[in-house]
C-alpha cells in the first residue's frame, strides 16, 4: 500500500509540474526599456543601408537612420554592435544584440531567427569591369567554365550563385574584404550583389558596371532580424514599421539614400 501511495504521489507531482506554466520569457522590449539601451547589430559594409567610416567608427545609411528613429521613439540610447554577414544570424541567437539592420529573407535564415515586416524589395545583379562589356550581357554569359564569380561570404547571394552559375568558379570572400574588390583587382570576372548596392558602387568606382541582364535575379524582401521566439518584441516592431510607413518616414529615407530608385 505504501508503494502505491509513493507511486501516486510521484505521478501527481509530475502532473502538477507538467501543468504548471513555464516561467514567462522577458521580452526584449522590456529589457531595452529597462536598460535604456538598444543594441543594434550591423555589418557597416552595405551601401546605402549601413556604412561604417573607418576613420571615425561612425555609422551612416538608410538602416542607421531607421534604428536611430526607433531608439528615439523608445526613449533609449543606441549602441551599434559590429558584426559580419556570416555572424549576423548567430549574433541574434546568442543575444549579442536586440535587433540587426536589414538583411534579405532567406529559407536558411528563417530557420534560426525572426524577421520583422518587410519594408523594401530588392534583387541580385552581376557587376564587372567596363572593359568586359562585350563579354557579359546575360546571366548565361557568366555561367561558363573558366569564369570566376566573387561573392561575399554569409550573404544571401552566396546561396544564389550556386544556382545561377553552376558551371562557373565561385570565390567566396570573407569580410572585411568584399566581392567587388576582387573584380577591381582582376582576380574575379564578375561579382554579384543587391540592386541597391550595385547602383552605389558604380557611382564610386568608374571602372565598374552593372551587367545589363534582362532583369535582376532572386527578388527578395529585406527586413530586420530579431529573436524568433519573442513575439512581443516582434509585434511592437511590426506595428512601429506600419506607423512609420503611414507617416511617410520610409519614403523620406528612400528619397535621401536612394533618390534614383
Amino acid at each position: 500500500m505504501r508503494k502505491m501511495t509513493v507511486i501516486v504521489a510521484a505521478l501527481a507531482a509530475g502532473l502538477l509540474a507538467w501543468a504548471a506554466p513555464a516561467a514567462a520569457q522577458v521580452s526584449t522590449l522590456t529589457k531595452v526599456l529597462e536598460s535604456g539601451k538598444l543594441r543594434v547589430g550591423t555589418t557597416g559594409d552595405w551601401n546605402p543601408m549601413s556604412m561604417k567610416d573607418p576613420a571615425t567608427g561612425d555609422y551612416a545609411g538608410f538602416d542607421i537612420d531607421v534604428m536611430t528613429e526607433l531608439a528615439r521613439d523608445l526613449g533609449v540610447e543606441i549602441e551599434f554592435v559590429p558584426t559580419e554577414w556570416k555572424t549576423l544570424v548567430p549574433g541574434i541567437v546568442a543575444d549579442k544584440y536586440d535587433i540587426s539592420t536589414s538583411a534579405s529573407m532567406t529559407t536558411q535564415r528563417i530557420r534560426s531567427v525572426g524577421f520583422t515586416s518587410a519594408y523594401y524589395t530588392l534583387g541580385t545583379v552581376p557587376m564587372t569591369q567596363k572593359k568586359n562589356a562585350d563579354r557579359f550581357t546575360t546571366w548565361e554569359d557568366i555561367n561558363q567554365e573558366g569564369i570566376v564569380v566573387a561573392v561575399t561570404l554569409g550573404t544571401s547571394q552566396e546561396q544564389q550563385v550556386k544556382t545561377l552559375f553552376p558551371k562557373a568558379t565561385i570565390r567566396a570572400i570573407e569580410a572585411p574584404a568584399r566581392d567587388f574588390q576582387e573584380v577591381l583587382a582582376g582576380r574575379a570576372d564578375v561579382s554579384v550583389t543587391s540592386t541597391v548596392e550595385a547602383s552605389k558602387l558604380v557611382e564610386v568606382h568608374d571602372v565598374l558596371m552593372i551587367v545589363p541582364v534582362e532583369e535582376p535575379a532572386a527578388p527578395t524582401d529585406i527586413a530586420f532580424l530579431v529573436d524568433q521566439d519573442d513575439q512581443v518584441w516582434l509585434n511592437y516592431l511590426n506595428h512601429w514599421i506600419r506607423i512609420k510607413e503611414n507617416e511617410g518616414f520610409f519614403d523620406s529615407l528612400l528619397e535621401k539614400w536612394m533618390p534614383l530608385n
